[in-house]
């Protein structure tokens, strides 16, 4: 077993525990830049990874009681058809092009979503200091708002594999503004629902390494418990700030 996929697995899975995002925006990039996997097959295999990783993430949170199950319902009724919706895109796409014109359009995809999340991030950074808010005092959103983000977000998941931490994240975190920790369990959860879903999708259509899977979950087990531990002691903002430059450098490489 190659010693770098155990330890990519774990540094993800650390970012994820810790965040509840970042875990397709610093996985795929290192498949496809680092270890050279077309984007389509890192695609599928960042979903299958990423589902189970956030199983372990999504266990530690409900033992800190840090997740709000009626949030995680009404985004899944959006979510789940929303990524079927995503991966179904993926396949007419492969029946349509050829493998370079497949891993050149998806790639454009990718560097397209890796720049609006990066603008999405920075929106929520300025948000979240120009307003402050008591969770005790916070209403949660209406059923049909989280319902739609669902959709959104479940087709951009399905289609690029992003966006199941970082844009619900985002969003949730503009319109549902309660405490971080119980934030970050909710999206995790969330995500395990949205990114199986889309895995299997994109696995029926052959997209995934199961042997990449593997190894990467060697490392990101152990590393999503750890972050999950840690996400009530550590401020999270130098790794948004990582991330945040890694996306648009990468986003700005893919669509060069």
């Amino acid at each position: 077993m190659a010693i770098e996929y155990p330890v990519a697995g774990f540094i993800v899975g650390l970012i994820v525990g810790m965040t509840g995002m970042g875990g397709a925006l610093v996985m795929t990039p290192i498949m496809i830049f680092v270890f050279g996997i077309s984007p389509a097959v890192a695609i599928g295999t960042d979903l299958i990874y990423a589902s189970i990783t956030k199983m372990f993430g999504a266990f530690q949170h409900w033992r800190q009681k840090t997740i709000d199950f009626g949030v995680v319902k009404w985004l899944s009724i959006g979510s789940l058809p929303g990524a079927l919706l995503g991966a179904l895109f993926v396949m007419m796409m492969q029946n349509s092009f050829d493998t370079k014109q497949l891993n050149s359009t998806i790639g454009k995809l990718l560097g397209v979503t890796y720049l609006l999340i990066v603008g999405v991030m920075l929106w929520r950074i300025l948000r979240s200091r120009a307003q402050k808010y008591r969770p005790d005092e916070v209403p949660r959103p209406p059923k049909g708002k989280l319902i739609a983000l669902g959709v959104v977000g479940g087709c951009i998941v399905g289609l690029t594999s992003v966006g199941s931490g970082t844009l619900f994240m985002a969003v949730l975190t503009m319109i549902y503004p309660v405490a971080s920790a119980k934030l970050v369990g909710t999206d995790i959860l969330q995500a395990v629902l949205v990114t199986g879903v889309a895995g299997l999708a994109h696995m029926s259509i052959g997209n995934v390494d199961t042997g990449l899977v593997t190894q990467l979950l060697v490392g990101s087990i152990p590393g999503i418990l750890i972050g999950s531990k840690l996400t009530t002691k550590i401020p999270d903002m130098a790794v948004r700030a990582a991330l945040m430059v890694m996306l648009f450098l990468s986003g700005m490489k893919l669509l060069s």
